[in-house]
């Protein structure tokens, strides 16, 4: 039985870039029939946005941004071009964000993760996602139907009834949250019901730390993650090499620094950006929120595209100081302006009820007038007065941390 799910996961990494960059613009025209894109992509030439370069010059656009966006310009911020009516499903989830479902057999991309989780046509599935409202219940659900696999469209909760579905379906297979996983695990030995059927799971919207896993692996279960989002579907996934998470097809995921557009050095950590290529409902350079980094080379399991580290923690890292917002983008900013630098971090501490910042920036020697002219540009960034200690470079951690609020909160 083949290990992959298809051709796309082992083409040569230049095959697919050319493959995904000769259909950008073809997406990006698409894109630019909905209003708001319309506006980000004024005086862009679309043709040329054929490579990684060229992608990285166009805005993000910041998840955080929906919210607002969708109640300016209901439903979907103007950044659908498609007419509602196209849609098969209409979901919502916090915030509020409105998402459609794509009419696509597989349009969150699900499909090729479940495989590489080892379910395969004919397996049952029980699928505890939400079906209410939120499109995590049938992001699995469609996935799954469309590899060939039958659905037991369960939901969260009432363990009791969902006892009485496993041992009168007897699915092989579970997708939902660890947490859940291991509470009918435990309420089923507990409760004398046969839960055995179980045998390999797909996770994801919680923390599966390594301790779980090895509780999973020693109750028989070959449980895999998943990280994704409610508006894009799957975005990386585990494989049989749990090594980091594998890219999925037909996206392009670019790792960010905090606060910027600009893609950071593989291996530094960062923010996670999505492009999707799905002309009915485009994302261009969706920036999540999440950190991750570029893992080196390929995966053990002979899957060639890219592999992220999974969740390293989140880029919105937005304080306040004596009363006013510090943000990520204002430290990138400083940084722009004095492109000598290396990595900055700006500490914040409090000393006898008094707020106090310092940015910490990596600089090869001592210079007395380049730290007072870094701080003359924190103060006009942020409006704030703020100390500079200039460091050796790489001695700030690489973890994607701008800002350090170190304050004890009581």
């Amino acid at each position: 039985m083949s290990h992959h799910y298809d051709a796309l996961e082992t083409r040569a990494p230049s095959e697919r870039d050319s493959d995904l960059f000769s259909r950008l613009p073809d997406v990006l025209r698409a894109a630019a029939k909905a209003p708001a894109y319309a506006e980000r992509f004024q005086g862009i030439d679309l043709a040329a946005i054929t490579d990684r370069t060229a992608l990285a010059e166009l805005p993000v656009l910041r998840k955080s941004e929906l919210p607002a966006l969708h109640k300016a310009a209901p439903p979907f911020g103007g950044l659908v071009p498609s007419p509602i009516g196209s849609f098969r499903r209409l979901f919502t989830s916090p915030g509020p964000i409105f998402e459609p479902e794509s009419t696509h057999s597989d349009p969150w991309r699900g499909a090729r993760a479940l495989f590489a989780a080892g379910f395969r046509p004919g397996d049952v599935v029980l699928n505890t996602f939400s079906y209410h409202l939120t499109p995590g219940g049938f992001i699995f659900d469609t996935s799954a139907r469309s590899l060939g696999c039958a659905i037991i469209p369960a939901g969260p909760g009432n363990t009791e009834q969902q006892f009485e579905l496993i041992e009168a379906y007897q699915p092989i297979a579970y997708t939902g949250t660890p947490d859940f996983l291991k509470i009918l695990l435990d309420g089923g030995e507990k409760a004398g019901r046969d839960v055995s059927s179980l045998k390999r799971a797909l996770v994801s919207g919680a923390a599966f730390p390594k301790s779980l896993q090895e509780e999973m692996k020693s109750r028989g279960i070959d449980a895999y993650q998943m990280f994704g989002t409610a508006d894009l579907g799957v975005v990386a996934y585990e494989t049989s090499a749990h090594v980091g998470l594998v890219v999925s097809e037909d996206i392009i995921v670019e790792i960010v620094r905090p606060g910027t557009g600009e893609p950071v050095p593989d291996g530094d950590v960062g923010e996670i950006v999505v492009t999707t290529l799905d002309p009915q409902r485009p994302w261009i350079r969706l920036a999540l929120g999440d950190l991750s980094a570029v893992l080196p080379g390929q995966s053990p399991c002979g899957r060639t595209n890219m592999r992220i580290k999974g969740w390293m923690g989140r880029a919105d890292q937005t304080t306040k100081v004596k009363g006013m917002f510090v943000r990520p983008e204002q430290i990138a900013e400083v940084g722009k302006r004095h492109p000598e630098l290396g990595r900055l971090r700006l500490v914040v501490t409090r000393d006898k009820e008094v707020d106090i910042m310092t940015l910490a920036a990596e600089f090869s020697s001592a210079d007395d007038a380049l730290r007072d002219a870094i701080a003359s540009t924190l103060r006009a960034v942020t409006k704030l007065q703020g100390g500079v200690t200039l460091v050796a470079p790489g001695s700030l951690p690489n973890d994607g941390k701008v800002i350090s609020d170190e304050r004890k909160h009581e």
